[in-house]
Parts: C-alpha cells; structure tokens; sequence
C-alpha cells in the first residue's frame, strides 16, 4: 500500500509540472516508453534496479539508456531523481498511475468491458456511447472475453462496477434463497 502511495505521488508531481508548462501528453509518451522498454528488458530492469550492483554503475547505464531515447530535459532529471531517490523500481506504478492522471486531464476515463461471449463492434460502440453519455467523458474501452459469466456483461470504470452478468444473478438468487430458508 505505501508503494501505491509513492507511485502516486511522483505520478501526480510529475503531472503539475506537465500542467504547467503544457508538456503533460509528451511526459505521458515519454514515461511510458521507457517503462515499456524497461519492462520487456528484463536484463535492462535488473541491471538499473537491482542494488546489488555499484550505484554509479547503474545511474551511468540509466543515464546512457536517457540519452540514447533523446527524453526531454524534464523526464530525464525525472528519472534520475527517481534513481536518486531510490524510487527507480517504482518506475512502472508511477506510469500506471500518471497514465491515468493525464487521461483524466484530457477528460478520458479508461473502462474495462467484460463479456461472456464475444461482442460485435457495433455492440463494444453502443457501450461506450452509454457509458460516455453517463460520466461525461470520452471512455476507451478495453473488451475482455469471460465464459465464466455464463452471459451478460460487467463494466468497471473507476470504483464503479455494473455487473449484469448471469453468474452474478444466480450467486445472488443463491444467497436470497439460503436468507428465506433460515426463516
């Protein structure tokens, strides 16, 4: 939970600088490109994260990985101070997170869709219609197959779950049946 906290919070200072010089969309690009690339390379992670390894060591192969990626001037002190801090492990929660920060400021909200069987585009379309008419911003969806619900469909934007599947109706016809047999 702490390291959530954290993430939020260079995530979120990362975003007032964006907000303030009007660069928050290239930071959005930038970060996660170099998360991405740390991700997929494992041996790029271990070599920057693992302190196990020299410091100096591990900022130069930091410092060179900045340069090589031509990164603004602000996302390369970002970083280092990120590895200075000791916070450069994080680097993939504070994306996640400013990822989120930035949708927000452009007024996107991210939705995930999750569905029994496979939905036709004109079906995922008519969802996010609703679900932008509902909270007033631009949703990307994001569709998942779940044959687990039997049928029907869950949307989660934010902490707001709409659950319409089959499987949930049944659990919940379940649990009314066992309340009235203790009557």
């Amino acid at each position: 939970m702490k390291n959530l906290a954290i993430a939020r919070r260079y995530a979120k200072a990362l975003l007032l600088i964006g907000k303030e010089d009007g660069q928050a969309e290239t930071y959005k690009e930038e970060l996660d490109g170099v998360s991405g690339l740390i991700v997929r390379e494992k041996a790029l992670e271990e070599a920057i994260c693992n302190p196990l390894y020299d410091a100096a060591g591990r900022k130069k192969v930091l410092q060179t990985i900045v340069e090589r990626l031509e990164l603004s001037g602000v996302m390369k002190a970002f970083l280092l101070l990120l590895f200075d801090k000791g916070r450069i492990g994080f680097l993939r929660d504070i994306n996640e997170f400013y990822q989120k920060l930035a949708d927000e400021l452009k007024g996107i909200a991210r939705a995930s869709l999750l569905s029994a069987t496979e939905l036709s585009e004109e079906s995922i379309e008519k969802i996010r219609e609703s679900l932008s008419k509902m909270t007033g911003k631009d949703v990307h969806l994001e569709v998942e197959e779940d044959p687990a619900l039997i049928g029907g469909i869950v949307t989660r934007i934010g902490d707001l779950v709409l659950d319409g599947s089959i499987r949930t109706q049944l659990l919940n016809m379940k649990e009314s049946l066992k309340r009235s047999e203790r009557i």
